[in-house]
């Protein structure tokens, strides 16, 4: 299944809901693309993994260069709603100490409200 983006704003924070695989290639290319030019408008990004279904290693590699993205930008990303084998993959990387990862989607937006107010 190829990837399918969609983006939206949640509480003033950008969303990219994610479905189907985050895999090297033309998947990985289109993610980046779409994400740099949301942080361009925003810093502070939550990707909804929701409906990702498997991640390679470019993928993994795609979503680590996402995040320093938008650090250097003096933001966020954030990941939301990982199904057990994504979250599984985090955790053996060792990548599950570097993101944020949250329940769901809402939990996600309403972090960056509260890191906001705890600056």
């Amino acid at each position: 299944m190829p990837l399918k983006l969609t983006a939206r704003t949640v509480e003033g924070i950008a969303v990219l809901d994610c479905a189907g695989r985050i895999v090297f290639g033309e998947e990985a290319f289109e993610l980046r693309d779409s994400v740099k030019s949301m942080l361009e408008k925003s810093p502070n990004l939550v990707l909804n993994l929701r409906e990702v279904t498997y991640v390679d290693s470019g993928g993994l590699g795609t979503l680590v260069g996402l995040f320093t993205s938008a650090r250097n930008l003096n933001g966020n990303l954030k990941l939301a709603a990982l199904n057990q084998r994504v979250a599984e993959l985090l955790k053996v990387t060792k990548l599950a100490t570097v993101f944020e990862t949250f329940p769901n989607e809402i939990d996600a937006v309403k972090s960056f409200a509260t890191a906001s107010s705890a600056a």
